[in-house]
Order: structure tokens, then sequence, then C-alpha cells
């Protein structure tokens, strides 16, 4: 009965329509033999005879998100120029510079409103609740790149599950780390007085819920847009999804958290039952979104093993804020650029791991190994020295830190924002910094994404979490010893902006 049926022989690495010589996408192949038999992605089809079958084929075989060995061995991925690379990702980095600078010019305003400075742990809550856009938002927008890059989300069926099932994630994730972050909150303003107002702790914890619920909901509604759109008009979203992502992220959540907080210290003494019933309802519902991430089967794997990246990189941030606060007291001039050095260096290494992430995922399962890679510790040299793709794009990315900061200078210059003078200066060692800082994330990202690959998770959940997180604290830290530096040396101006 199977007796004529034979093996069938590759032929080419894409499938094609015969009449019109169409490309499809790259992560499909043909293998045909004498009888016309196309191989895509493990379907074999008996006669391609149109560009609706070849896509319903394509749909089919994508649905797992990854490539069959003889498929992927048979991969022709198209690199990216250095100028594409450029041209794509420079804009989303002005804008989310932008957006830094913006949140910067916001906190400056509320931190003189009577909710920051009688409820003095709100400012606690800034650096955890702004480090969600790395730790949800900007980890949504990679796993949908990749999706988009593999061609997961070409199916509009696929398209909308897995849509509902990360938004329902993040709903979920925002919530418990919203939490989390109000009871360090708490913990930390108790801690040196010993004394707990119970006011102030409903206002915390229904201010950081409320807050982080709000703020995932809106960016990630706007990642899902940002992503669909840039897949319709042929752009990679890796260049444009997180930076977008992190252009709104501070902006918005700082934005929320003082309207909010102000609104519920209002409300002290005239509606005691407000706060409570916030945190309540805002609980009640963790169980649903769960729910609906366990049953979905891209998020089901995130849900049970995504929470240690998101918990870390909050800590890790919480140790960014500790820092921040001791660099402010010794100096006020790093206020206004931690922001914007932070959010710099947190958006170029988003893009280069959610890149480095689609690469990998088009050898195949999380773990496949890397032709030509023998240890996840490399030599820096080669992260940005070599003629390979990442390369070229680590270089892209660093060079971008030069005219974006400088920018970025001019701006924080011209509306006399902060407490220092622009002097030469503190341009050079700015810049220097930023340099640094983002070298250093751009090396750390080539090795933990690939390491991460290695122990057979998916870099997607869990690299841009710590990586962020990361840059918080590392570029905080370089920022006020630079400015100690500055200081030593003689330019010891602190008048601006008072």
């Amino acid at each position: 009965m199977h007796a004529n049926t034979r093996t069938p022989q590759l032929k080419s690495t894409s499938v094609r329509h015969r009449s019109t010589n169409r490309m499809v996408p790259n992560n499909s192949v043909e293998i045909a033999s004498e009888e016309e038999s196309s191989f895509i992605n493990g379907n074999v089809i008996s006669e391609v005879e149109s560009e609706e079958e070849i896509e319903t084929t394509l749909v089919k075989a994508t649905d797992k998100q990854t490539l069959l060995p003889i498929a992927r061995d048979q991969v022709k991925v198209k690199d990216e120029t250095s100028m594409s690379v450029s041209l794509q990702v420079f804009l989303p980095f002005l804008i989310a510079g932008f957006g830094t600078v913006g949140a910067g010019m916001v906190l400056d305003i509320v931190q003189h409103w009577d909710v920051f400075e009688v409820v003095g742990e709100v400012f606690i809550l800034v650096p955890a609740l702004l480090g969600l856009k790395g730790n949800l938002e900007m980890t949504l927008a990679s796993r949908l790149s990749t999706a988009a890059n593999l061609g997961t989300i070409d199916s509009p069926k696929e398209l909308w599950k897995m849509i509902g099932g990360n938004m329902a994630l993040t709903q979920c994730q925002a919530i418990v780390v919203g939490f989390l972050a109000s009871l360090a909150a708490i913990l930390m303003g108790w801690i040196p007085d010993g004394e707990l107002n119970i006011s102030h702790t409903l206002l915390l914890c229904a201010s950081s819920l409320v807050t982080a619920s709000l703020a995932s909901g809106i960016l990630g509604s706007i990642m899902v847009a940002v992503v669909i759109l840039s897949k319709r008009c042929h752009i990679n979203p890796d260049n444009v999804a997180t930076p977008i992502a992190a252009s709104l992220g501070d902006l918005t959540t700082l934005s929320l958290l003082a309207w909010i907080s102000n609104i519920l210290y209002k409300a002290i003494g005239k509606q005691h039952w407000l706060a409570p019933t916030i945190i309540v309802l805002f609980l009640i519902l963790v169980p649903l979104w769960a729910y609906i991430s366990y049953h979905n089967i891209y998020t089901k794997e995130v849900l049970s093993s995504g929470w240690s990246p998101v918990i870390a990189a909050m800590l890790i941030s919480s140790c960014g804020g500790l820092v921040l606060d001791i660099a402010i007291r010794k100096n006020a001039g790093v206020a206004v650029f931690s922001p914007v050095i932070n959010g710099v260096g947190g958006n170029l290494v988003a893009v280069h791991a959610s890149r480095l992430s689609t690469s990998l995922h088009k050898l195949g399962l999380p773990g496949t190994t890397e032709e030509g890679r023998q240890k996840s510790c490399i030599n820096p040299c080669r992260v940005f020295c070599s003629d390979s793709q990442h390369s070229k794009t680590a270089r892209v990315l660093l060079v971008m830190v030069i005219p974006g900061q400088l920018i970025f200078l001019y701006l924080i210059a011209y509306i006399k924002a902060g407490h220092t003078s622009i002097t030469g200066r503190v341009t050079v060692m700015y810049v220097s910094v930023a340099l640094i800082q983002v070298a250093i994330l751009l090396y750390t990202a080539d090795v933990l994404v690939h390491f991460l690959w290695e122990l057979k998770k998916d870099p997607d959940n869990f690299s841009i979490p710590y990586l962020t997180a990361l840059g918080d604290l590392l570029g905080t830290a370089l920022l006020a010893f630079g400015f100690y530096i500055v200081w030593e040396v003689g330019d010891k101006d602190s008048d601006i902006g008072d």
C-alpha cells in the first residue's frame, strides 16, 4: 500500500509559488520529489497549487514555533546591514530617551506634592514599579517579536490566542510584583523608626496594585499593536518594540503612580473603604489571570517558571534605588541624569537580547547547539569586533550611545533641569559612563542569553528582566562615581534648577 511512497529529496531552501515565483517566509523549506511534493517544516503536501495552500500549510507548520531538525539545517536567514539596523533602531531609541527625560521632569514636579512629602515610602515604590517595564512589557515585546519573526502569529487564530494568554500573564505578574513591591516599601519605611501608619500602608499597597495593573495593560496593548504593525510594514519587531515599550514605560508608570496615590491620599479620613476595596479586588483577580494563562499553550510554561527573573529583577532594582538614594544625598545632580542613563542602557540591551533570542529560536528548541560557539563566556573582542551579524549589531548599538546621550544632555541643559550645569567635564564624564555601562550590558547580554539557552530556558522570558535591572544598578553606581570624580577635580556647581 505504501510501496510507491518515496522520501522527498531536498531541492531548495524556500517554497516558491511556481507561477508567480513568490518567496514565502524564510522559516520554511521545500523538499520536492519527482512528483513535485513539498516539505514544509515537517508537513508533506502532494502538490502546491496556490499561494493560499502555501500560507495554510505554513500556518500549520509554525504552530510549534520551532523547525524540525531537517528544516533547521536548511533555514536561510537574511542578515540585516548595519545601516538598516541603525535606521530602524535610532528613531525608537530617541523617542525612548525623550520618554526617560519626560519621566525625570514628572518626578521633579510631583516630588513636591503632599502625598510624596508626607508618605515618603512612595519614593521607594518608584524604582520597582518603573522596573516593571523591563520585567514584563519588554519581555512581552521580546516574546511577541520572536513569534512574529518565526511566523507563529501569521494565523489570526494563533495571534489572538497568543495575545490573550500573554496579556493575562502580564496582568497576573504585574499584580503580584506590585503587591510585593508595596510590602518592600512598607518594610523599608518601618525599619528606621519602628512606626507603622495603617492609612499609609493601605495607600502604598493600593497605589502599587492599580499602577502596576493599569500600566501593564496599557503598555501591553501598545506592544501588541507595535509588533503587528511592524510585521505588516516589513520592519523587524526586535528593533522597535522594546525601545517603544521603554519610551512609554517610565512616563506612563510614574504619571499613574503620582495620580493614583494623590487620589488615595485625599481620600484618607473621608473614604476609608476605598483603598481596602481596591486591594481586595485586585488580589481576587490574580487567580483568574493565572487560570487563563495556565490554560494557554503560549504562556503555561512561563506562568510556572517565569517568576524567578521578575522577582529577582525587582530586588536588584531595589538595590539600585538604595544606591540612588545615597548618591542623591551626596550630590543632587545625579537625580535628573539617572532615569536617562538607566533608560537608554536598558533600551539598547533589550534590543540586543531580543535579537539574540530570535536568532537562537530559529535553531530550534532551547538547548540546541549553535554552530561555532563553544562556550558561554567568550572573549569581549569577539562580541564587538567579529564579522558576525550580532557583533555588527552590538557595534551599532554601542556607537548609538554617543549621539543619543549628547542630544538628551542638550535637552536637559535647554530646559535647565536638574542641579548641575552641563559643563565640558560633566559631558565627558556622562558620555564615558554611558559607554561603559552599555558595553558591559551588551557583553553580559551575549553571555546571559546563550547561557540560558544552554540551560534549555527561553531567553525571551528570563534575560531582559535581569539585564534591565542590572542596567539600573550599574548605571546609577557608575553615574554616582563619575559625579564624585568631577566634584573632586573642581567642578562643584550644584545650583541649577533650584
